[in-house]
């Protein structure tokens, strides 16, 4: 029998039942063109919406509480367009049909653990395997195809909650988790994760969205100029976990620590090991940043449209990933294809495989103890 999820706190189940008893306005399409009603459904039982944030300038974020998904951005670029800067789909069944990480909050443990196990206590922790050998992104019933409770405050304000049940995809203890996206009137999107625990169990949550900054994913990303603060990255086995060593990005494809095209970063040597291990840049950067949410921890920037992303954590690492598996089956928003390096994924995290590496920051979280984790979304119009 499927367990009954629950909201994190009373609080949050009281706010639930609020946006439940005042129902926002059925609006049929958003700045981006989305048509909310082809976002309510019915999934494993729960009921799936789409919510949509505001700002007083204009900035739209458009995110479904099935996976917890950014499914649209809009954001003004140097000439005062709005263009929407992340890949994703026009309705719900394209994201329950097939597997996929477009937008969506990833729990419990993010990126990849090695053979699906580690030691915790003592005990081998055996987990659902879903990437081969690995499990990735929590395994196949990983949040990001779970339902979450949504509550709205307000116009600028979304509060998604779930309960991951004891053993859910093989992770001890039952995990209860809100994730809030907030917009402000400097045009940033800030998700901060919460979570306690029954049991000691591990955590690394983060958001998946695929970033074009062009508004058009016909465009690939590598004109795009990248910056990040990151001396050091994870370098990678055969099977893409990560190998323990911290490296330096000195004279490397993984060098980012001066603005450059990310067409050039992969060009300086595109011969690498890393990057045919990948099939281009999807690498886990160590920040400089020291858990520091005030510092920049990454800027990227269009040239075709003037926008620019920065990226602000109190995480230890950021992974870049240059959409190198996209191949164009997949169609989205406005019936274009998503083609090979047509979006990055900045997301912030700690390192991958951590459970298994603990000379690494840790990953455990006790009972008792509240996980969280920010991550900063701020959007620049660039004018040359």
């Amino acid at each position: 029998m499927k367990p009954t999820r629950k909201v994190m706190t009373y609080a949050a189940l009281g706010m639930i039942a609020l946006a439940a008893c005042n129902p926002e306005p059925n609006v049929q399409l958003t700045k981006s063109g989305l048509d909310r009603q082809r976002f309510q459904t019915v999934v494993n039982g729960d009921s799936t919406d789409l919510y949509v944030l505001t700002n007083a300038a204009g900035m739209e974020v458009c995110v479904t509480n099935y996976g917890g998904r950014i499914v649209s951005l809009m954001v003004p670029d140097a000439a005062g367009e709005f263009r929407d800067v992340v890949l994703g789909f026009d309705n719900i069944d394209a994201y329950t049909s097939q597997p996929s990480s477009f937008g969506a909050t990833m729990g419990r443990v993010a990126n990849r653990i090695n053979q699906g196990r580690f030691v915790l206590d003592g005990d081998t922790v055996q987990l659902d395997r879903n990437s081969g050998e690995h499990t990735i992104h929590g395994g196949a019933q990983g949040w990001r195809q779970q339902v979450f409770g949504a509550a709205q405050p307000n116009d600028s304000t979304l509060v998604l909650a779930y309960v991951s049940p004891d053993g859910e995809g093989g992770f001890p203890g039952e995990v209860n988790v809100t994730v809030t996206f907030a917009v402000n009137e400097r045009n940033e999107l800030a998700i901060s994760y919460a979570a306690e625990t029954t049991k000691r169990t591990v955590i690394n949550m983060t958001n998946h969205s695929f970033f074009n900054l062009s508004g058009d994913p016909t465009n690939t990303v590598l004109e795009d100029v990248l910056y990040v603060n990151a001396d050091r990255y994870t370098p990678l086995d055969s099977t893409l976990i990560t190998t323990g060593e911290l490296l330096p990005v000195a004279g490397t494809p993984f060098d980012f620590t001066v603005p450059v095209r990310i067409g050039d970063a992969i060009a300086r040597d595109s011969a690498h090991a890393q990057l045919k291990i990948a099939a281009g840049i999807d690498h886990n950067m160590v920040l400089n940043t020291g858990g520091d949410v005030g510092k920049l921890a990454a800027r990227l920037h269009s040239p075709l449209s003037g926008i620019a992303l920065e990226v602000y954590t109190d995480e230890p690492g950021m992974q870049v990933y240059t959409g190198n598996m996209l191949d164009g089956s997949q169609v989205g928003k406005g019936g274009k294809p998503f083609g090979k390096q047509t979006a990055v994924c900045l997301e912030t995290q700690h390192f991958p495989d951590s459970p298994n590496k603990p000379h690494w920051p840790s990953t455990v979280l006790e009972p008792g103890d509240t996980y969280q984790s920010t991550c900063i979304y701020r959007f620049l119009e660039v004018h040359e």
